[in-house]
Order: C-alpha cells, then sequence, then structure tokens
C-alpha cells in the first residue's frame, strides 16, 4: 500500500498547482487539462488515482492549492470542495474514457458503418442520425476534454455567484 501511494505521489509531482489570486477558471482548466495530459502518460495511474486516498505530500499539496485558488475566488469551502471534486470527477471519468475506448478515433466512422444495422432508425432515430453524421464525415466523434471543461466552470461560477 505504501508503494502505491509512493508511486501516485511521484506521478502527481508532473502536475502543476494551480495559481491563486487571478483567473481561478483558467488556473482549474489548466490543472484538468495538466492531470489529463500526465494520466495519459502514465496510462497506469489512473484507476490509482481514483481508488486510493492519496495522502502524500505531493498530493496533499495540490489539494492544498486547489482549494487556495477556489476560497480566493469566492467559493466557500463547500463549494470549493464540490467543485474541485466535480472537476476531478468528470477529469479522471474523460481519462479513464479515453484509455480505455475500444475504438481508435480514425475508426469510428467504419464502427459507426458496422454497427449501423443495429440501430435501425425507426427504434434509435437520434442514435442512428448521430451515426450517420459519423460516416459521412460531418461529426469527428471526438469527446473534447476542454468543453467539457467550459461546461463545468462555467456551471460552477454561476453557483459561485448567486452564493
Amino acid at each position: 500500500e505504501h508503494l502505491l501511494d509512493d508511486l501516485v505521489d511521484r506521478v502527481a509531482r508532473e502536475i502543476p498547482h494551480p495559481v491563486r489570486g487571478g483567473d481561478w477558471k483558467a488556473a482549474m482548466r489548466a490543472r484538468a487539462i495538466s492531470i489529463h495530459q500526465v494520466l495519459m502518460r502514465h496510462r497506469w495511474a489512473t484507476m490509482l488515482f481514483v481508488s486510493r486516498v492519496n495522502i502524500g505530500p505531493t498530493m496533499l499539496r495540490l489539494v492544498d492549492a486547489t482549494l487556495g485558488c477556489l476560497r480566493e475566488a469566492g467559493f466557500s469551502y463547500p463549494m470549493a470542495d464540490h467543485a474541485w471534486n466535480t472537476l476531478d470527477a468528470f477529469t479522471y471519468g474523460f481519462t479513464l474514457q479515453r484509455l480505455n475506448f475500444p475504438f481508435e478515433p480514425k475508426e469510428y466512422a467504419s464502427a459507426a458503418a458496422k454497427f449501423l444495422p443495429m440501430i435501425p432508425p425507426e427504434q434509435f432515430p437520434y442514435l442512428n442520425g448521430l451515426s450517420q453524421e459519423l460516416i459521412a464525415g460531418r461529426h469527428d466523434g471526438l469527446q473534447h476534454l476542454e468543453l467539457g471543461l467550459d461546461l463545468l466552470l462555467e456551471g460552477l461560477d454561476r453557483l459561485r455567484e448567486r452564493r
């Protein structure tokens, strides 16, 4: 267990800490993108990050800097906790999906064509329609970390402003 904790902490050393006192959304966006990039380089580490109580000194500093950035942006402690955990859940989930998706991006259109007979438009009109977009090359099927982060950060900003 100590060895696994140490591995998490070593990987976490590659994640820059968010800067406090500036643009909190830019800091949280950069943090999430950095986490994703680091975990894509250390493909084995994502499950360790999500399945352990990460209490090594590097992780503790990273979490403290994250909370500090959010607190200084006007989040209460409970909202900072929710914001940090929501962003991490999205980032880790996005990374796990990217690491484990059964197709490479260049295979999306051919996979959609292969599965199209299983999704007749009478039963699954919208899934069939999306598949048609992929097959025709009008949509690449790629999920984008930045788009999800934009949605989350804008929503968190609205919650922060309301409180």
